[in-house]
């Protein structure tokens, strides 16, 4: 009996190379895409060797072309860090309009189920809380951040669209903040930047005045989280992230003591649009998928801080963007 064939886009990301691994495990024939605009070959090197991983270099914002079946697809193409996304706006746009139609006329053709990684930034600077899939968001379409966050949601509208006009199977991952190994040291997001800095001695840098939240989920689980969607039989959005919140202050603090850097915290203002609060209901994860995360912070963080430890770039100093 020949393997299941899936497509993976984003393949050389954090989340997309960790998406990979997991189907290996299950036992599926990967084929990795990616155009190298901020993933990175190191991720899936230990892929390449084996028999059931090819990998494309190749931009979905362009074209796609796989050939033979597919049975899977799963879209992970997109820089995910403000400072990839304020630093190539039009190409974030593009890979969430141009490359999320590539994709799904890929799927249509090839009668492949698709699965689009949405985000939690689709809720923008949220005036629900904790946010759930029924609220629509409160977005600033023409701020800084809405290269990024109307990307998504197109990519949201663009799928359902696909699913009620051609039938297509499509499944809609709303991911909110997620680390672990591969996350990149100076990518800008709140957790790799406090650790960089904790580990150069440096003080932390927090923007605002430290009380907006985050809620952060460790990557096993949220990989675990999409693959159960994958196989479910349900079409709208469902988040997937850690429901316990935490405060940027506090979560400083927890870095400091973990890192032992004696460093303390700075502030500066917040940037335009940074949302005043994250937390996920995950209510509908927990019901259809029978899915919540299980991995505790302080021993996610501990295999997260060993991994950034062992990086030879790890002196790099990151450029001082939102608390994401």
């Amino acid at each position: 009996m020949s393997k299941k064939r899936v497509l993976i886009t984003g393949a050389a990301g954090f989340l997309g190379s960790h998406l990979c691994d997991r189907f290996i495990k299950e036992g599926f024939y990967v084929i990795g895409m990616d155009n190298l605009i901020t993933g990175e070959l190191r991720n899936i090197e230990h892929l390449f060797k084996l028999p059931d991983f090819e990998f494309y270099h190749q931009d979905v914002s362009k074209y796609i072309h796989v050939p033979g079946e597919l049975d899977y697809i799963l879209h992970f193409a997109s820089p995910a860090s403000p400072i990839d996304y304020l630093k190539i706006p039009i190409q974030t746009l593009k890979v969430s309009s141009l490359g999320t139609h590539n994709v799904l006329g890929l799927a249509r053709a090839k009668k492949a189920r698709v699965l689009v990684a949405s985000t939690s930034e689709v809720y923008g600077d949220p005036l629900v809380h904790p946010q759930n899939e029924d609220y629509w968001g409160n977005v600033n379409p023409v701020g800084p951040r809405g290269c990024y966050d109307e990307a998504k949601r197109f990519q949201e509208a663009i799928t359902m669209a696909y699913h009620n006009v051609h039938g297509l199977e499509t499944r809609i991952v709303r991911i909110f903040n997620t680390y672990g190994p591969r996350m990149r040291l100076n990518d800008g997001r709140v957790l790799p930047t406090f650790i960089g800095q904790a580990i150069r001695g440096e003080d932390l840098t927090a923007f605002g005045d430290g009380t907006q939240t985050r809620s952060f989920c460790y990557v096993s689980d949220l990989v675990d989280g999409i693959y159960r969607l994958l196989f479910s039989d349900y079409h709208l959005p469902v988040n997937c992230g850690n429901p316990v919140e935490i405060t940027i202050k506090e979560f400083a603090e927890e870095i400091i003591k973990l890192t032992g850097s004696g460093t303390k915290v700075i502030y500066k203002p917040l940037p335009t649009d940074d949302p005043k609060q994250r937390k996920p209901d995950i209510t509908r994860a927990k019901s259809i998928l029978g899915w919540e995360p299980k991995v505790d912070r302080a021993e996610g963080l501990k295999i997260t801080y060993d991994y950034f430890k062992s990086l030879p770039e790890y002196n790099i100093t990151p450029k001082e963007f939102a608390n994401n």
